[in-house]
């Protein structure tokens, strides 16, 4: 009875505790080709379309951004082959390169060998992740999937055959996509239900907090939130569509000025994308009123002297007013410039009214 006692304790102690993903703000793809001075060439021979991954089309779609950071590690396997991934709420699969893939994107990450994981099974069905550049291809298997210390059993990802060349010069070997089973390709069950699924979280909710600066310090939370990362208390907004993380907005204001999203929008928390974006009209008008200038590539930058002087911006949410000040709303750069907002999101993909 004793022994039983100490194992029943030992479950609930588990239970209880946060799982907790360290994320490093890394180099960023576009930081990399500037370094080699091949980011315009770049640019011009893949545009950024930040709409590509908000079509449903049949297939999961990610976006080409060459500025996400922020990645951790995961490992996958028995025993475990570790790999770093984006944690991404703009998607639904969990996929890796793997030992079967001869892109030049793969031959510079961690490749996964399925033949050296004992929990290893090969599903029956492709997959084809589409990208602004190209596509990722492979096929869908099951493992163990071991995140924050736990353990996910039977968890259904994708190992690529093929990635698109812009991957190359990402930090990250992967994704893991934190939105709804509704958008995942071949309808695979994403990670983070298995985990509600298996009881391995203690509440059916997860957090994120990034941090601007520090290369250090920046986390993924399954199973609650830390207090120590806000003020105040969270403002519990209800989806209007359970695909992506997508909500009502009522405006975005700049000095009490409507500057965009005017009479409500439709949007969408997407920790996968690093830049907001938006209706070229609203976004060339937030522009405007912070003083960015958009070069001819659509990168839209202000001077970093000038953040200082730069207005706040609120966006307001389920009635509740968010105000971001510029220093939270810039997105550092290595090369003098700050990035702003990006045009180019036709509102009729979320907001068909």
């Amino acid at each position: 009875m004793m022994k039983w006692l100490i194992v029943l304790s030992a479950l609930v102690a588990f239970s209880e505790c946060l799982v907790r993903i360290p994320l490093i703000k890394g180099k960023t793809a576009k930081e990399s080709l500037q370094e080699k001075g091949l980011w315009e060439e770049y640019r011009k021979q893949f545009p950024y379309q930040p709409l590509v991954k908000f079509i449903q089309t049949g297939t999961e779609s990610m976006t080409n951004d060459a500025d996400l950071s922020y990645y951790g590690v995961i490992s996958i396997g028995t025993p475990p082959q570790s790999f770093t991934v984006i944690f991404d709420t703009g998607s639904s699969n969990l996929w890796i390169p793997s030992v079967y893939c001869n892109s030049q994107a793969c031959q510079n990450h961690r490749k996964f060998n399925p033949q050296q994981s004992s929990t290893f099974k090969w599903g029956s069905e492709s997959l084809s992740i589409q990208y602004g550049t190209g596509s990722m291809t492979g096929y869908l298997a099951s493992d163990t999937v071991e995140v924050g210390g736990i353990s996910v059993a039977n968890q259904v990802f994708g190992i690529s055959q093929s990635e698109a060349p812009f991957m190359a010069h990402m930090a990250a070997d992967g994704i893991l996509g934190l939105a709804f089973q509704s958008i995942a390709s071949d309808n695979v069950v994403p990670v983070f239900d298995n985990m509600i699924k298996q009881q391995l979280v203690q509440q059916p909710l997860f957090s994120v907090y990034l941090s601007s600066k520090s290369q250090q310090g920046s986390e993924v939370l399954f199973g609650g939130t830390d207090s120590n990362y806000y003020t105040g208390q969270i403002e519990w907004i209800p989806l209007t569509s359970a695909t992506y993380w997508q909500i009502k907005m009522d405006s975005v204001t700049i000095n009490g000025q409507t500057v965009a999203c005017s009479g409500g929008c439709q949007a969408i928390i997407d920790t996968g994308t690093s830049l907001i974006v938006g209706p070229t009209g609203d976004i060339n008008n937030m522009n405007s009123w912070v003083g960015a200038s958009t070069n001819q590539y659509g990168e839209a930058t202000v001077n970093c002297q000038n953040i200082q002087s730069m207005p706040d911006v609120t966006f307001t949410l389920n009635g509740q007013a968010f105000t971001v000040p510029a220093s939270a709303y810039v997105s550092q750069s290595y090369y003098g410039l700050q990035h702003w907002l990006w045009p180019g999101w036709l509102s009729a993909a979320l907001d068909p009214g």
